[in-house]
């Protein structure tokens, strides 16, 4: 018996579908807690993973930390280490990161490639010589290299320089500043040396003479480094896609001070996925005298499509007190990303801007002020002074040896450590002492044509008296020898009726004409030699400001104070831009006049004033608990032939809830 197959035309009801999300990569079984350890911004930084970010990273936010924790939420979500490219401006900060990130994950983070950009450039390079027509043992050059091949080039095709022509060290930081900035030579010699620009034809052909004689002779200078390595990518498609994809996620630190061809490297190493992470604050962009491009940071949302941008506000070093002083210095930047800095650390201090009559009263409430926040238990290494720039602590300096205050200087000469400072010392010895072989020495061979030969057969002629037999010196040597003996003997005569800055002010307008011939940089040695004016001014004896300069000076002991253990504690003096990234409980910042904070030399440009206010900005972020603002009322500036009295304007219409006002009195 057959079945019968029955058909119909009813159809069946139309089947619901359901949608299975697309599972998210991250997991919940993480070994770290990222939740537990991280503010909820840097918890969004480091759980973000593809296309671009940029961090905008506040001062005391933790930067160091998100990206730590980065590099480890990477490798747990699965990358390989080998596949991360974590690029820094210090070796150490590199080491630092991935040290810290192994102690919060495990060893796999050592094998990350971190390091500095030139360290990435030189393994790159080598590896790939040969599609540049390098040899991949090439030699890297540091700066005296460089300048020594800068001053053989220069002897071979002029070997008659002009009167006003660039030191060899000049000519490097002209070319150095044309290949980070990607801009001609001639730009540069406009722009930022305009007192060469009548020999800038020389300088280009010697700058590719330069150029010529690494290729040949296969050396490369740190600049070359990234210059070969942009042109390698931007030449070789292949490689280009092959190290990009080698490299899926790369993050950038202080991304605010990349120059412009590190910030076209990047571009090309990210270019098959755009998996950048840049993190920097732009108020803390303050290098652009390196090379640094403020615009970099800026742009980045334009140079990199769909940038997500994550802001970290809250800060874990200062006092909210102190942030509500810095919100408000950093609000009156034209270009930012606006951000205010928030702090759960509350303290009744609030900053304070101190007027003293002169640098000397300001020196003297620096020290006595030390003392106090000593006897609070402040530690004296948690105490800095910042200054705008080095020459500006000189006189605190003298102060504090007089007072037994230990200290260290950071970013700058110490004063009497200054070639041109050493230079009217000698003459000032020689006055007093003219059996001072060494003196003698060194300002004998400051005159033109003098040299090691001609001192040697001076120095027993002149030794012991200035005023000797002309015919015995060489005949050809007297006309520049003479002049130096004449000012040095009249003045030998004079020191009992003259008062000591008289006669440095002589000794001054004797030495000027050899300032100028010696440094490119005179005009700025020159505000050195006025201050050393104003210091011997407090003497009313010679002999006695040259002993104190000797037994006294700022950079050396005083009764044991400064002892050379690392154990030691000691008072921190440094310039703002050597303090950057670094913290103290206590801060003063010294000088904070107008005309010298900000520089009358940015009055006329708008990028340079922004970048002076970051600058205070900076300062003022590396107190936590106690922040001390200086100005002297006396202070005056030779370059603009003016006294410079008013607080710096970035200071300008705070409310005294935010700023308080004090003034010194004396007993």
């Amino acid at each position: 018996m057959t079945k019968e197959i029955i058909t119909t035309n009813e159809t069946k009801p139309a089947r619901k579908k359901y949608v299975l999300k697309k599972r998210e990569t991250t997991r919940s079984n993480y070994k770290v807690n990222y939740e537990t350890d991280l503010n909820q911004a840097q918890l969004e930084a480091v759980i973000s993973k593809e296309g671009p970010i940029l961090v905008i990273a506040g001062a005391g936010s933790g930067k160091t930390k998100t990206l730590t924790y980065r590099v480890a939420r990477l490798i747990e979500d699965g990358i390989k280490p080998e596949n991360i490219l974590l690029l820094t401006f210090t070796k150490k900060a590199a080491s630092e990161m991935l040290s810290r990130a192994t102690i919060v994950l495990d060893d796999r983070c050592e094998k990350v490639a971190g390091g500095t950009f030139h360290s990435f450039a030189n393994i790159i390079l080598r590896r790939y010589s040969k599609l540049l027509k390098l040899k991949n043992n090439f030699t890297i050059l540091d700066k005296t290299d460089c300048e020594d091949i800068i001053n053989h080039i220069t002897g071979q095709i002029y070997p008659k320089k002009e009167k006003r022509f660039p030191k060899k060290s000049t000519i490097l930081e002209i070319y150095s500043k044309s290949v980070n900035k990607e801009t001609p030579t001639k730009t540069i010699i406009e722009d930022e040396f305009p007192q060469f620009t009548h020999c800038e034809e020389k300088i280009i052909e010697i700058h590719k003479a330069y150029v010529g004689y690494k290729r040949e002779n296969s050396v490369l200078d740190y600049d070359d480094l990234l210059l070969y390595v942009k042109l390698l990518l931007e030449n070789n498609e292949g490689l280009r896609k092959t190290l990009s994809n080698q490299y899926q996620y790369i993050m950038v630190d202080e991304y605010q001070d990349t120059n412009t061809l590190q910030a076209d490297v990047i571009k090309l190493l990210a270019s098959e996925h755009n998996n950048i992470m840049a993190v920097g604050d732009d108020a803390q962009s303050i290098y652009s005298f390196r090379g640094a491009n403020f615009r970099n940071i800026l742009d980045f949302p334009k140079l990199f499509e769909n940038t997500k941008i994550i802001k970290l506000e809250q800060n874990y070093r200062s006092t909210q007190n102190i942030l509500k002083l810095t919100n408000t210095i950093i609000s009156k930047a034209k270009e930012k990303y606006a951000k205010t800095l928030f702090s759960e650390i509350k303290s009744p201090v609030v900053p304070a801007l101190i007027c003293a009559k002169d640098t000397q009263m300001e020196a003297d409430f620096i020290c006595q002020r030390i003392l106090e926040l000593l006897d609070e238990d402040i530690s004296l290494s948690d105490i800095c002074v910042l200054a705008r720039n080095a020459r500006m602590s000189y006189s605190l300096e003298i102060e504090l040896s007089k007072r037994a205050i230990p200290y260290q200087k950071f970013g700058g000469p110490k004063f009497m450590e200054t070639a041109h400072i050493k230079d009217i010392v000698a003459h000032l010895r020689v006055i007093i002492n003219p059996d001072d072989i060494i003196s003698l020495t060194r300002i004998l061979l400051l005159l033109k044509g003098i040299g090691a030969s001609t001192v040697n057969s001076v120095i027993p002629i002149i030794k012991g008296q200035l005023n000797p037999n002309i015919k015995l010196l060489p005949s050809k040597k007297a006309d520049s020898i003479i002049p130096m003996l004449k000012t040095l003997d009249k003045l030998s005569h004079l020191t009992t009726s003259k008062k000591p800055s008289d006669i440095v002010e002589e000794i001054i307008a004797y030495y000027r004409p050899i300032l100028k011939d010696k440094y490119d940089d005179f005009a700025k040695r020159e505000k050195d030699l006025d201050h050393f004016q104003y210091l011997a001014g407090q003497y009313s004896n010679l002999e006695d400001f040259i002993s104190d300069m000797a037994l006294e000076p700022p950079d050396s002991s005083v009764e044991g104070m400064y002892k050379r253990n690392s154990d030691d504690e000691a008072l921190t003096i440094s310039t703002i831009h050597s303090a950057k990234g670094l913290e103290w409980d206590s801060v003063f910042i010294i000088g904070a006049v107008d005309g010298r904070f900000p520089s009358a030399y940015s009055f006329n440009s708008e990028e340079e004033m922004d970048e002076e206010l970051r600058l205070m900005y900076v300062a003022a972020t590396r107190a936590k608990n106690n922040l001390y603002i200086t100005y002297p009322v006396d202070m005056y500036d030779y370059s603009m032939n003016m006294v410079l009295s008013k607080p710096s304007r970035f200071l300008n219409g705070i409310d005294d809830e935010i700023l308080e006002m004090w003034d010194i009195t004396e007993e």
